[in-house]
């Protein structure tokens, strides 16, 4: 089965909405592999910093399931989707990779991965010596690489439960 990795955030109703999307996760996909919980400045528009994670699972969900799965849960939790792609939100969960699969119409590997600190720093965390299926270099190595001043991106304390 592939291992998935997931990115999750949330500006709204933070810890709620991140405590349900773990466990409404655990539920569809089975054990978890968390990263630590960052905070990071919101990205695309001014708002209240993020909360964010990755997750991973191995699963033989097809990642078409996967994404349906990802928005319904984002839904229980109250996530409004208006015109502007950029603005403050409960929940956002991406399916960032799909095994090494590489799918142009799925957006798998997401773009993100390679962009932004609160995507690649966790990632870079839980799975630092699996390889990008486009880029072919390690997590750690693409995280190594990333520079600090590009993004703020701080480990939290996070009580799950």
């Amino acid at each position: 089965m592939p291992r998935v990795w997931l990115s999750l955030g949330s500006n709204l109703d933070r810890e709620r909405s991140l405590r349900g999307a773990v466990r409404a996760l655990s539920a569809s996909l089975g054990p978890l592999v968390l990263s630590s919980v960052y905070e990071s400045a919101a990205v695309g528009f001014v708002g209240e910093p993020f909360l964010n994670l990755v997750a991973g699972a191995r699963t033989g969900m097809p990642p078409e399931d996967i994404q349906r799965r990802l928005r319904e849960i984002e839904d229980a939790h109250g996530r409004v989707r208006g015109p502007d792609r950029f603005a403050p939100r409960t929940l956002d969960i991406d399916l960032l990779t799909y095994g090494d699969a590489v799918l142009p119409a799925l957006r798998l590997p997401r773009d993100e991965v390679l962009h932004h600190a609160f995507v690649l720093g966790p990632l870079a965390e839980v799975a630092p010596d699996e390889r990008h299926p486009l880029d072919g270099r390690t997590y750690a190595a693409l995280w190594a690489a990333f520079g600090p001043a590009r993004e703020t991106l701080a480990r939290v304390p996070f009580e799950w439960d």
